[in-house]
């Protein structure tokens, strides 16, 4: 079995291309726009949702089979057609051209596998089984759903707030840490879930910061 490295990749601008254009292919390619790549889809039919976003100009299609060399220069690939040949074929010429490939019908040809993911604002949760089954991946991604609540989305920005105040008006970089330790232990995550949560003004952040700058 493969041990994959988890990594976060910023696509944001990147080409890539997905080879299918079927329900797979549409999953692979919302994700991609999600990280707001460039992307090329090759394949002749579309399903309605890619053929809305071809149309709308979200994406590049190519109504076409895939051909030798269309891989050339991509950031990522996905083999996502309906013909394992063909996805095998994608795969080998990434592999040589050194561009990182996901294969749909068999994940270990490739070389990365995409897993389950989790957005809750800034938090990424990403799962993976390693190809035991998209079943169970499913199921502990729904588990993390009730365990990770809405209220992480603000809560994570409130910390990166005060992370970029503290930071900003903070010159030691001892204190800086002192006051990131107390920070994370505050119960701000408790009062949103609770509801009694009162966004700080510039003059609480400055009392806070004050109080909690000596030991």
């Amino acid at each position: 079995m493969p041990l994959y490295l988890p990594i976060m990749l910023d696509c944001s601008g990147q080409h890539c291309v997905v080879i299918g254009g079927g329900a797979v292919a549409e999953r692979r390619v919302l994700g991609l726009l999600e990280a707001g790549a460039v992307v090329t889809v090759i394949s002749p039919e579309l399903t309605a949702a890619l053929t809305v976003l071809a149309e709308t100009g979200r994406l590049i299609w190519l109504s076409r089979h895939y051909a030798p060399g269309d891989t050339r220069g991509a950031f990522l690939v996905y083999a996502a057609s309906n013909d394992e040949q063909v996805n095998g074929e994608v795969a080998h010429e990434a592999r040589v051209q050194g561009v990182p490939v996901n294969v749909v019908s068999h994940g270990e040809a490739g070389t990365f596998i995409t897993p389950a993911v989790l957005r809750r604002g800034r938090l990424t949760v990403a799962v993976s089984a390693s190809g035991a089954g998209p079943g169970a991946v499913t199921k502990i991604r729904e588990q993390l759903e009730e365990l990770l609540g809405d209220e992480y989305e603000p809560y994570l920005d409130f910390l990166y707030r005060m992370r970029g105040e503290i930071k900003r008006r903070e010159p030691s970089s001892s204190v800086r840490r002192q006051l990131l330790r107390r920070l994370e232990g505050l119960d701000v995550l408790d009062q949103m879930r609770q509801g009694t949560f009162i966004e700080w003004s510039p003059e609480v952040i400055d009392t806070w910061i004050a109080d909690n700058r000596e030991e």
